[in-house]
């Protein structure tokens, strides 16, 4: 049981294995507040990889599956009440949709890393098979988790800046400076790969996050843009650097900028926003601050921490330390996992990025190859209908 009385969330993962960055920073985030238990997975086509993965994390050894196809047989076999529940994809990307789809045919609940496919009409099925499953689906949009996104989004959308004018989203990086592929990094090299990738480097891998944290936040939706992309490092396939202008649904326009060759830079994504009376400004690096430009007054810095009573119910729900304590990464991708513990033990709608956060992405995506690859100087976003 966890802290409420309910059952915990049994759950099984794919992917994720030894020497796998991302599974373990899940793993970390479902256990932090007690909702959902691990019990089986299929971390890697490594068969020893896979042991020592189950080992380390004391499953069943019978649990530790040599595919992610023998673990939905399996666990599809297994009484009602013992059965995995929700499956977690942590894998290179072009396995996140015909594994979500397998997955929800078989009657379990999805929470996938993105990008949720590798084209927008991959993810049109997916959506359709979704809508059928009547189970959940939701995406790693990790940055929703923060409580200060919320809290800004709050303050936008009860007409703290009035009218939105201008939207800036940067997402520098720095770890693709140099031939990371070449070095025998093996997160760079299936990144580099349009195999296993899909069509896009940089701006797939987290320009997506951008774009999403702007649409969240504004509560508008880019209808068009100009992009262009580019390769720094030789014998790159993928692009490792992009930049796009926008105007959206709401009459705003704007900037998004990732990259992954700013050389120095850590993982700075930053979100701008000024309306017609102020501005917020909110940075990755420092997410327990929320700067506030109001028209005519002095900047003002707003801080997190549960003893702050002006912060909005969404907000305060995600914190959990008093002002001063930092919050971080792993606390905003546990505010997901409890968000979707919560709502599968309630069965109510999650307040979680879901399948069309995953049709808006793929929709980006491919619209801005379209645009860089097109003489126009603004290209109509990629529709996104079911």
């Amino acid at each position: 049981m966890d802290s409420t009385g309910r059952p915990k969330v049994r759950v099984g993962m794919v992917g994720g294995g030894e020497g796998a960055f991302i599974g373990q920073v899940h793993r970390q985030a479902m256990r932090l507040d007690g909702h959902i238990e691990l019990v089986c997975g299929a971390f890697s086509r490594d068969p020893e990889n896979n042991r020592r993965s189950g080992a380390a994390l004391h499953l069943d050894p019978q649990r530790c599956y040599e595919s992610w196809e023998a673990l939905l047989a399996a666990e599809q076999a297994r009484p009602a009440d013992q059965r995995m529940e929700l499956l977690v994809i942590v894998t290179p990307n072009h396995l996140h949709a015909p594994i979500a789809a397998a997955a929800l045919q078989a009657g379990f609940h999805v929470f996938s890393e993105k990008p949720a496919a590798l084209s927008l009409a991959d993810m049109q099925q997916l959506a359709a098979i979704q809508a059928d499953s009547g189970r959940w689906y939701g995406l790693a949009h990790t940055y929703q988790g923060y409580p200060m996104v919320w809290q800004a989004r709050h303050m936008v959308q009860a007409g703290a800046l009035g009218r939105l004018r201008k939207i800036f989203v940067e997402y520098p990086q720095g770890w693709l400076s140099e031939d990371q592929a070449g070095q025998g990094n093996k997160q760079a090299a299936w990144r580099g790969e349009p195999a296993q990738a899909g069509p896009s480097g940089c701006m797939g891998d987290i320009g997506v996050h951008a774009f999403n944290l702007a649409e969240f936040v504004s509560g508008q939706r880019i209808e068009r843009l100009c992009a262009d992309l580019g390769v720094h490092v030789a014998g790159r396939q993928l692009d490792d650097d992009g930049a796009v202008l926008f105007q959206t649904d709401g009459g705003a326009s704007g900037v998004l900028i990732a990259s992954q060759v700013c050389t120095g830079e850590e993982n700075a994504l930053t979100l701008r926003l000024y309306g017609e009376r102020g501005g917020l400004e909110w940075r990755q690096e420092e997410p327990n601050s929320l700067i506030h430009r109001p028209l005519g007054e002095p900047l003002r810095v707003l801080r997190a921490g549960v003893d702050q009573r002006w912060l909005c119910d969404d907000a305060l729900r995600r914190l959990r330390l008093p002002a001063g304590h930092p919050e971080g990464y792993l606390e905003a991708m546990a505010n997901l996992y409890t968000d979707f513990a919560t709502f599968i033990r309630l069965e109510c709608t999650p307040a979680v990025p879901g399948i069309d956060a995953g049709l808006r992405g793929m929709a980006f995506i491919e619209t801005v190859i379209a645009s860089h690859h097109s003489d126009a100087k603004w290209t109509t976003f990629a529709a996104t209908e079911r």
